[in-house]
């Protein structure tokens, strides 16, 4: 088989979960170009073998320049129960993020209220309510520096456009190499370092409580984060605590 820009983190006849590469787009969009859905069918049909339209639709998106977990459903059974799951905030999500300026506080909390400018493709995030915005939330803990950056664990708790992206530029803290949200000088591969690193929810079917993990990317700079990772996937505390 092909080599495939994902690998494949979870998978059963309901649900297909994978940790993305940077610069893959999630769904299609105006340039064309060809998307993690699209690879993920042509990798289904081609495993089991399956003649004609291949169904799989992803339950959420990452954006391009992100790394990490994407959840697709394979019946429409699981597209409809993991749309409530991730609405009704049961999936618990964890991301890592490597900043330059150092986060004020070691555990904080922040709340905005982001605006999307849809032509812009860009978020902007206020302080009180705007006509149109809506309400951010997420908690973040500074995991340690190396190499005149910081790690900062991130927990959003609702799931905006841009959100994690646009709320830790407004403390300051733009994430490495996003060029969009304010950090001075792009990746060499244009991708930004943020990477959705757990994902915590009960099986749509089966009603176990599965703990995801997506392995860091395979690039020099991430892999140096590596001894920050204390957690590993089978920690049952995981839901409840830090990394650090």
């Amino acid at each position: 088989m092909a080599k495939q820009p994902f690998t494949v983190v979870y998978e059963d006849n309901h649900l297909l979960v994978v940790n993305k590469h940077a610069g893959v787009l999630v769904q299609g969009d105006h340039t064309g170009d060809k998307t993690l859905t699209d690879y993920c069918k042509a990798y289904i049909a081609e495993k089991y073998d399956k003649p004609g339209a291949v169904f799989l639709h992803p339950v959420h998106r990452i954006d391009r320049p992100v790394s990490g977990l994407v959840v697709f459903a394979r019946t429409s059974k699981a597209l409809e129960r993991m749309m409530v799951l991730f609405k009704k905030r049961e999936v618990h999500k964890v991301y890592w993020a490597i900043v330059k300026k150092r986060p004020k506080e070691e555990i904080g909390k922040l709340t905005h209220y982001l605006k999307k400018d849809e032509s812009r493709n860009v978020t902007t995030a206020y302080d009180k309510e705007v006509e149109g915005s809506k309400r951010a939330e997420l908690d973040y803990k500074r995991l340690g520096k190396l190499n005149d950056h910081w790690l900062v664990e991130v927990r959003p708790k609702t799931g905006r456009p841009h959100q994690i992206r646009v709320q830790l530029a407004a403390m300051g803290c733009p994430i490495r190499g996003d060029l969009r949200y304010g950090f001075s000088k792009p990746n060499p591969d244009a991708s930004i370092n943020l990477h959705a690193f757990h994902l915590i929810f009960v099986h749509p079917v089966k009603k176990e409580k599965l703990y995801l993990r997506a392995a860091l990317p395979e690039e020099a700079f991430w892999e140096q984060y590596l001894d920050f990772e204390k957690v590993k996937a089978q920690d049952q505390h995981l839901g409840n605590t830090f990394s650090g």
